[in-house]
């Protein structure tokens, strides 16, 4: 067997700290929700909205840098987003309005998108080869998760300290940092001869002519609903409706005894849980179809949801759900990459993706402020997490139709 590239490469390893460090501030975002509403005396929806704008410009600005690293070099887009993300977080510490806050989540949206999936993950992917390229978006995502194991927590740690803000200003430091990763991550454009004479223009109306595109922009809606929510929402959720922690239980004797600090940890678990859950996407991928592969974590993800809600919250369940979920979590993100770059090709992965990935930060967007505003009316989540029940199934059934072979080869029938 001839040599191939390695598994762990610069460019993996450097992708994988950007997008560690990245989704670690923006996993970390739930857990000010409380705090901020508090000082300033807002209704929940006033910082939910601003979330969930963050959440929405992170997908209209993830086609954006996708184009802007095919365009221009993958390492200069990276670098745009780290001072675009660093500004808002600093911005956003001296904000004392919910319109100054909403404002600046604009920007911090933006440079989520240019330190996140889409840039990271066509870097990854045309740095691996065939045989590792599944594998190698589902530990790039799976860095994600880790992440998400240590920002909300930390979070938490820093607010016993220090004010929100001052948490704010050292996230943004800790963002412009990555930038002296980058001298390390060095893309070879791995893609044939007809991708790199074919235009974006091209390939784009080619995506937007064929059914399964649409089919996995349409799916990818749900996942962006049920995680976004469940960031933003779901510590508040969790110290509001949780029974209690009692004393001598093992949760108390590890030293979480509130109802608060189990949230920030339901965060921290989930992540946990979905490093070894978005690997096992990764392997399967290769070896499975992976529109099946996703049909399946949306059922899944209905069930344990569904399930969550109908019984009474309690330290165990949430403890449950959280590991249910997490092994759920970001596993649909290497199958939807990869599914789009074997259907479409590696040459505007960044762009293609980053065009699906705006459904996903459409649902996130509702998500959010849905949760927000419907928890002001109604004084209870419930209602928005059955309608993340519901889209959920959606996502289930449309990807079943989705043509999975290389769009530019005929089908040999």
């Amino acid at each position: 067997m001839s040599a191939r590239t390695p598994l762990f490469t610069p460019v993996l390893i450097v992708g994988c700290v950007i997008i560690m460090v990245s989704f670690a501030v923006r996993a970390s975002f739930g857990v000010f929700q409380i705090p901020i509403a508090e000082e300033f005396g807002w209704l929940r929806t006033e910082f939910s909205l601003a979330i969930a704008i963050q959440n929405l410009a992170w997908g209209i600005g993830q086609p954006i840098f996708g184009a802007i690293a095919e365009k221009i070099g993958d390492r200069k887009a990276i670098i745009m987003g780290a001072l675009t993300y660093a500004a808002g977080m600093v911005l956003s510490a001296w904000s004392t309005t919910p319109l100054e806050h909403q404002l600046y989540a604009w920007l911090v949206g933006f440079g989520v998108a240019g330190t996140g999936f889409g840039v990271i993950l066509a870097v990854v992917g045309r740095a691996s080869s065939d045989d590792n390229r599944s594998m190698s978006l589902a530990i790039a995502t799976a860095a994600g998760s880790a992440g998400q194991v240590f920002g909300a927590p930390m979070a938490e740690w820093m607010l016993t300290m220090m004010t929100w803000q001052s948490v704010f200003v050292i996230f943004a430091a800790a963002i412009l940092a990555l930038i002296l990763c980058l001298p390390l991550m060095r893309a070879p454009a791995m893609a044939s001869k007809a991708e790199l004479e074919e235009s974006m223009g091209a390939i784009l109306i080619k995506a937007f002519k064929d059914p399964s595109y649409t089919l996995i922009f349409l799916g990818f809606f749900s996942c962006g609903y049920q995680l976004a929510f469940v960031t933003a929402h779901f510590p508040a959720f969790v110290t509001e409706v949780c029974g209690p922690i009692l004393p001598g239980s093992m949760l108390h004797n590890i030293g979480i005894t509130t109802t608060s600090a189990l949230g920030a940890w339901a965060i921290s678990l989930i992540g946990l849980a979905n490093i070894a859950g978005t690997l096992a996407a990764g392997w399967a991928g290769k070896r499975f179809s992976k529109k099946y592969l996703l049909a399946g974590i949306y059922t899944a993800r209905t069930l344990v949801a569904a399930l969550f809600i109908i019984f009474p919250m309690t330290p165990v369940t949430v403890i449950v759900f959280s590991i249910a979920m997490g092994s759920l979590w970001l596993a649909t993100v290497p199958l939807t990459s990869g599914l789009v770059a074997h259907i479409y090709g590696l040459r505007y992965m960044g762009t293609l993706y980053g065009i699906v990935f705006f459904s996903h930060q459409l649902g996130s967007f509702l998500g959010v402020w849905l949760g927000g505003r419907m928890y002001d009316l109604y004084g209870s989540y419930e209602q928005v997490w059955w309608i993340g029940v519901a889209v959920g199934a959606f996502s289930a059934i449309v990807h079943l139709p989705i043509r999975e072979r290389p769009l530019a080869q005929p089908s040999a029938a």
